[in-house]
């Protein structure tokens, strides 16, 4: 079906605004605009989109929204769309970033985070359950997010490392090798394809270095590593980034981080935004405004670009790639991986939320029992009632949570 470019624009704007409620309620939303509504895409084609980006690393519900403006307009409409899907949620959360630097400090705003703080713990695990329905079905699923909580937890391996140590072994073990036969399509233009995208990508990040910008070359290298290894959704990764922003280069304290997932829940566009809070509040630490300012900018480029590489590159070969047995046996034991990762997140939030003082050690995240709130303990409790018994959203949770923390502190 036809439409005009002013169509498509409000029709991804529409979009990009309302993709609150985290991936799966973003997917469900361009369903039925984009298959029900304007009737632009066929219901079978977008299901094979879907699995696609699930193949792809990076957040799947903005590379589908790529995915599908490129089906309608080419290269140009597939940047149109993925532009409208970030760039609202992306300015919320720089809003939200300057408030959070300039007001973080007052009691009442401190008590509000703690309260969203709280809640986060609940939204992990709510996030760390839904995704092992879908990842474990078997024992060897089980034994790959045990391995994986372990690899990450106990031996403080790189997420990265453990992506592909999953991937290798899941194409491995993969015995049924019949492949449907489908042709590959001409590879004319794939190459430019790579060297314009990938010299969009790296070209500027690149002058950061030759030019002497340490702290921003930095931040563009740690988030282009996240952008090539984000299987799973931003959960996945979210304990790689904590463990290095916190752990090991002092970017933001361990309530800083949750405070930064938090008010990424609150804002549409995809969760992976929460890269953007943490590349704002490490350059006003380093630099003030203007370094925050730009680090939130390069943390932006580093994130989203490769999302526009892989799909421009990989959409043409949608067919085939779906098709091949060993890729599929890699994406699910990198799923089964993602679950030991997001439990070792889960954990780690519940430690430095329900403790004071978390110390590392050779062998994992060690609470001094001592130090035990039970302020915090009750928030968590009384947001997984609410979340869980009854069922109620996201963002009602986190501002039930907040509110509470408030009322504490004004009635003690």
């Amino acid at each position: 079906m036809s439409m005009s470019w002013r169509d498509l624009f409000f029709v991804f704007a529409r979009i990009g605004i309302l993709s609150f409620g985290g991936p799966a309620a973003q997917i469900a939303l361009m369903q039925r605009v984009l298959v029900e509504e304007k009737q632009w895409v066929a219901a079978k084609d977008y299901l094979a989109a879907l699995s696609f980006c699930m193949l792809l690393p990076g957040p799947e519900a903005m590379q589908l929204a790529t995915y599908c403006g490129w089906k309608l307009r080419g290269v140009a409409g597939g940047i149109l769309a993925g532009l409208l899907f970030v760039l609202p949620g992306a300015l919320v959360v720089l809003g939200l970033a300057a408030l959070y630097v300039t007001l973080g400090q007052a009691p009442l705003v401190q008590a509000a985070f703690f309260g969203v703080q709280a809640a986060v713990v609940v939204i992990v695990v709510e996030a760390l359950w839904k995704v092992s329905k879908r990842a474990l079905g078997t024992a060897e699923s089980y034994w790959i997010a045990a391995l994986s909580f372990l690899a990450i937890y106990a031996l403080g391996l790189p997420f990265p490392a453990i992506i592909l140590l999953a991937g290798l072994w899941g194409a491995w073990r993969v015995s049924e090798l019949n492949v449907q036969t489908i042709a590959l399509p001409k590879p004319s233009g794939t190459v430019r394809t790579i060297v314009i995208w990938g010299g969009l990508w790296w070209g500027p990040l690149l002058a950061l270095w030759v030019g002497g910008q340490d702290f921003l070359w930095e931040i563009a290298l740690f988030f282009s590593q996240l952008a090539v290894v984000t299987f799973g959704g931003a959960y996945a990764v979210l304990a790689w980034m904590s463990q290095w922003a916190v752990d090991t280069k002092g970017w933001l304290d361990a309530n800083q981080m949750l405070d930064a997932l938090g008010l990424a829940e609150t804002t549409p566009g995809p969760l992976i935004l929460v890269t953007e809070f943490v590349a704002f509040v490490a350059g006003w630490g380093t630099g003030g405004w203007s370094m925050a300012l730009a680090a939130a900018l390069v943390s932006l480029w580093a994130t989203f670009l490769p999302c526009f590489l892989w799909i421009f590159v990989a959409a043409p070969y949608l067919e085939w790639i779906t098709a091949q047995p060993r890729l599929k046996g890699a994406l699910n034991a990198i799923i089964a991986a993602v679950v030991g990762v997001i439990l070792n997140l889960s954990l780690w939030f519940g430690l430095h939320v329900l403790f004071e003082e978390v110390q590392q050690t050779p062998f994992g995240a060690v609470p001094d029992f001592g130090t035990f709130n039970a302020s915090a303990a009750l928030l968590i409790v009384i947001a997984a009632i609410w979340s869980f018994k009854l069922h109620r959203g996201m963002l009602e949770t986190l501002c039930l949570s907040a509110l509470i923390a408030l009322g504490m502190v004004m009635v003690f």
